[in-house]
C-alpha cells in the first residue's frame, strides 16, 4: 500500500465531512447522507484490491 492512497482517503474524508456539515446546516440532511455514502463507497472501491490481495495471501499461507 502506498502513501498516496492514504492521502487520497484522508482528502476524501475531509471533503465529505465539510460537505456534509454544510448540507446539514442548510437543511438538506438527505443530500448530506448521500454525500457520506458516496464517499464511503469511493474509498471502499479504492481499497477493495488490497483486501482481495490480503485474502489471497492468507489463503496461500494457510494452504501450504
Amino acid at each position: 500500500m502506498n502513501e498516496t492512497l492514504i492521502f487520497k482517503i484522508a482528502a476524501v474524508g475531509i471533503l465529505v465531512s465539510v460537505l456534509s456539515q454544510v448540507l446539514k446546516h442548510s437543511g438538506r440532511e438527505e443530500q448530506a447522507f448521500l454525500t457520506s455514502l458516496a464517499g464511503l463507497l469511493l474509498v471502499l472501491f479504492w481499497i477493495l484490491p488490497y483486501v482481495q490481495e490480503l485474502f489471497e495471501t492468507m489463503q496461500r499461507l494457510f494452504l501450504l
